[in-house]
């Protein structure tokens, strides 16, 4: 099972309060583990305060707006772009799949500031990781439910909308939802 470029959704009742409501975008999925960026829980940090502290002027004023994005509870002092894949870093970007690409290097920040970053964007700090086998094991445990990534869904929702409308991709009603999982 390879999830990299899929949504993962927490279910009713998964433990962990820092995941509660999330949706996660998998950025990496292999045999040694998985990596992926929360993209439903926004921070109170503005994206014009993170570029004061980096020294990083913005020039785009809806840039600076933007809510920087709790990302998962790894490396939270470590920042991230999930991105769509019209830009590509000068040091670094990792193609994930088709719509959207992830770079980590501090030029992606530049350009966003300057207008030369990518079209859709969206900043976090921290990420969300998983060791060989946990996130599988998650899954069977009814914690995550998986489903299609949309670009649609990523960048333009707002956050409070992203659970529901990733749900609803698998025509699945939160009211139907039950915090307890039942074995056969």
């Amino acid at each position: 099972m390879d999830l990299t470029g899929k949504l993962l959704i927490a279910m009713p009742g998964m433990g962990d309060p820092r995941f509660e409501h999330s949706v996660v975008y998998i950025c990496s999925h292999a045999e040694d583990g998985a990596m992926g960026l929360i993209i439903n829980k926004p921070s109170d940090l503005r994206t014009k305060v993170l570029l004061e502290q980096l020294n990083i002027p913005c020039r785009i004023p809806v840039v600076g707006e933007r809510l920087v994005h709790f990302g998962g509870p790894v490396e939270m002092s470590r920042g991230f772009v999930l991105h769509s894949s019209d830009y590509e870093a000068n040091l670094h970007s990792m193609q994930i799949c088709g719509d959207f690409s992830m770079t980590a290097t501090l030029d992606v920040l530049e350009d966003l500031a300057s207008g030369r970053g990518p079209l859709n964007a969206l900043v976090a700090l921290g990420y969300s990781g998983w060791g060989p086998g946990q996130l599988e094991d998650e899954i069977a445990m009814n914690g995550w439910l998986t489903t299609e990534s949309d670009p649609k869904l990523v960048f333009d929702l707002p956050d409070d909308e992203k659970w529901e409308a990733a749900l609803a991709t698998l025509g699945v009603d939160p009211l139907t939802l039950s915090a307890s999982a039942g074995r056969a």
